[in-house]
């Protein structure tokens, strides 16, 4: 067993603490017997004696559930014991280990008036006993203070483990929290964009098809199939790609600049990077990504397959500037750019946000809408 968390553990904590304490308790009072056969300090203890003595070590079996009483009980066997002038070492022991449960479980005040009272008997009897030893009188109130100071050091020491703990605990949810946030946006992104370039293009394909029978443009007809078949492949890689990062063991990178002529080929836009040899960061390059796809989603949505949009990715002193134009209509509730009623350019300015950056987002002068961010390289 052992003893040592046996004594300095949290009480509370403490798995079957009546059973630890009980075995506790037994060695002491095997202890207990072997110095009140051994040592020569007051008379051997006779039948009234050896009762006393090993009733003082029954309560400890208690001592975490009900510290105050069990010292209480403790102390009421050992005055009489020492009052009749027995072994006085043999239940130090046991009466130290009641008196250090209360000071490290108990708060500081009670600690002080247990100590205090503790201290008043023992001096009284040590006075009726032998008021003459002068030295045993020191000896005696200084173990009895060193417990209390003992006790109350580890109570301190749980308390500050526990506070440690605690951060360490909050700290941890915060992380997963932010992570969670994190996989919904990138997860709302891609399939938010993906959902709305195969809902267009599935308008297409209707229209195509019931335009003008007798004339079916097949070509065209083909080409919004194969951009439907396309977009499904490039969502189910990345949201495989997703969760390979999840796991842990990602098959590929997530997404970056070099992803973004993929991104905007499939929603008809413009394209200007103008970042030469920069080295990206690849939490700025993701938020970048995940920007434009965000803004292409709206513009198709609202502007229709036919809206002039326009991607402009740049580098100006140390800061990426991303710029989304779109020819056509702007999001509807998006009040010049404060943030609309959905959770799109909330969840942009959300991301430029997080790598220390900034987003504005409203119509354009002369019509349509304009996304601008400007996220800096280094990242805070």
């Amino acid at each position: 067993m052992d003893f040592t968390a046996a004594f300095t553990g949290d009480p509370r904590a403490a798995a079957d603490p009546v059973r630890r304490d009980a075995a506790a308790a037994a060695v002491f009072a095997v202890l207990a017997a072997v110095l009140a056969l051994t040592v020569d300090d007051g008379r051997h203890p006779d039948a009234l004696g050896w009762a006393l003595l090993l009733a003082a070590h029954v309560p400890l079996a208690w001592r975490r559930r009900a510290p105050l009483p069990v010292l209480l009980a403790v102390v009421a066997v050992v005055a009489p014991y020492h009052g009749l002038d027995y072994m006085h070492l043999a239940p130090i022991p046991a009466s130290m280990t009641a008196l250090y449960t209360v000071a490290s479980t108990g708060r500081p005040m009670r600690t002080v008036i247990v100590g205090l009272s503790v201290t008043s008997v023992t001096l009284t009897m040590q006075l009726f006993v032998n008021p003459h030893e002068v030295v045993e009188l020191l000896r005696v109130s200084g173990w009895v203070i060193a417990m209390l100071v003992f006790g109350a050091s580890i109570r301190l020491h749980r308390q500050l483990v526990a506070g440690v703990v605690e951060r360490a605990e909050h700290e941890a949810e915060r992380k997963v929290t932010e992570e969670r946030l994190r996989i919904a946006r990138d997860l709302h992104d891609l399939l938010a964009h993906s959902i709305t370039l195969i809902g267009v293009q599935t308008s297409v394909a209707a229209h195509v098809l019931v335009a003008d029978p007798d004339r079916l443009d097949r070509e065209a007809l083909v080409q919004a199939l194969d951009g439907i078949a396309e977009t499904c492949r490039g969502a189910r890689a990345e949201v495989r790609t997703t969760l390979d990062v999840l796991r842990a063991a990602p098959e590929g990178p997530l997404p970056d600049l070099a992803s973004l002529p993929d991104l905007v080929r499939s929603s008809g836009a413009a394209l200007s990077v103008r970042t030469a040899a920069a080295r990206i960061p690849a939490a700025v390059g993701a938020a970048a990504y995940r920007i434009v796809q965000e803004s292409l989603t709206n513009a198709v949505r609202h502007g229709g397959p036919g809206a002039d949009v326009r991607v402009d990715v740049g580098l100006e002193k140390e800061v990426l500037t991303v710029r989304v134009t779109n020819g056509g209509a702007a999001p509807r509730g998006t009040g010049g750019g404060t943030g609309g009623s959905g959770y799109g350019i909330p969840g942009m300015r959300e991301r430029a946000r997080s790598v220390g950056g900034t987003l504005s987002a409203g119509p354009r002068d002369g019509g349509g809408f304009e996304v601008e961010a400007a996220l800096p390289l280094s990242v805070r």
